[in-house]
């Protein structure tokens, strides 16, 4: 196994294609395959960077499930660990996260520390997308899908224990226009489903609440129709005259530990299209419950792998982007690639 020098006082490690960085307490590390290596598409052509930031920003949306107590024990745990916390935002008002996150980014922070839910990250993407400046999470939401992909673990210390000593991967976002998101946008049931979920259902039911939402929405949603255009060309155009849903998915987890699909990556440079077809409630119900193990063999449901697909639909639908409405259709999709710079544990590998 070579080792090679990177001239700045650290070693490469590299074994089968894979290029790793060996690191230190309080020190991150950028890794990636080279084209042609091993995985599914890892940070493909991503080169290396070593380095220990000396500004980070910590952001905490106190307005989160556990923000308000988690912000002062994350401070004191991050400090212990050597993160160079430069500045700390505890923030009641959940619209000041983008407004904050610019502000430490333009301030020379080269390190945001965000507290919060799927949400949380969701708003501060279209900051952070095609920056230098690696994002950390500290899990503070219901589902926390983003961090369950990335393998984050809702422990508070140990989640800190991976921003002071883990790795930087550069991952995929998806595009629903202009508008950055890491998990799902969906049109249809959807929208419902989000409605659905009040803050007193998930306070009571956690991880529960998506299911028990999404039969709620199914029960009560009228059907629609829609047109999927593939401008790549690596699917004929598709036409289905009742729908009760059409989604797209870049994260591998959406709504609690749902899967669009059972390979589904959120490194793999392709988004996942979902369609579930009207049909008895009884049938409907069990595909809902299935989507735990990825979308299930049925003949309500349909998927797609793309980079790029188009999504009309008659009447024209709000667009739910990871819990928020964003958009209408009709509306163009897209896959931005390695477009994120995340924090990982040193063992993640390909988003499984």
């Amino acid at each position: 196994m070579p080792i090679l020098d990177d001239s700045r006082g650290s070693a490469l490690v590299v074994s089968s294609g894979r290029i790793v960085t060996a690191g230190s307490p309080g020190s991150y590390q950028r890794h990636g395959y080279a084209v042609g290596g091993i995985g599914s598409g890892l940070a493909r052509g991503v080169g290396v960077v070593s380095g220990t930031p000396t500004r980070a920003a910590l952001i905490v949306n106190t307005h989160s499930r556990t923000g308000a107590s988690a912000f002062t024990m994350a401070r004191r745990k991050l400090t212990e660990l050597g993160v160079p916390l430069e500045s700390t935002y505890p923030l009641e008002d959940p619209a000041r996260l983008v407004e904050t996150v610019n502000a430490a980014v333009d301030d020379g922070s080269d390190l945001v520390i965000l507290g919060g839910g799927d949400g949380s990250v969701s708003s501060v993407v279209d900051v952070l997308a095609h920056r230098e400046v690696p994002l950390g999470l500290l899990p503070l939401g219901t589902a926390n899908d983003f961090a369950r992909t990335l393998h984050i673990p809702t422990d508070l210390s140990e989640a800190c224990r991976i921003i002071a000593s883990g790795t930087v991967v550069d991952i995929d976002l998806g595009l629903c226009g202009n508008n950055y998101y890491v998990n799902r946008a969906s049109a249809g049931i959807g929208e419902k489903v989000a409605h659905a979920m009040s803050p007193v259902l998930k306070k009571r039911l956690g991880t529960l609440a998506y299911p028990v939402a999404t039969v709620r929405a199914i029960a009560e949603h009228r059907p629609f129709s829609a047109r999927l255009t593939f401008p790549d060309g690596d699917h004929p155009p598709q036409e289905f005259p009742r729908l009760l849903q059409v989604s797209v998915a870049n994260g591998r987890y959406y709504g609690g530990g749902q899967l669009p699909a059972h390979d589904a990556g959120i490194d793999d440079n392709t988004l996942d299209v979902s369609v579930l077809e009207h049909g008895p409630l009884r049938e409907l119900v069990t595909v809902a419950r299935n989507l735990k193990n990825g979308y299930p063999d049925n003949h309500h449901a349909e998927h797609y792998r793309t980079a790029r697909v188009r999504v009309e639909t008659d009447p024209s639908l709000r667009i739910n982007v990871d819990g928020e409405v964003v958009a209408t259709t009709p509306q163009e999709f897209s896959v931005a690639r390695n477009a994120l710079h995340v924090l990982v544990p040193s063992t993640w590998v390909d988003g499984v």
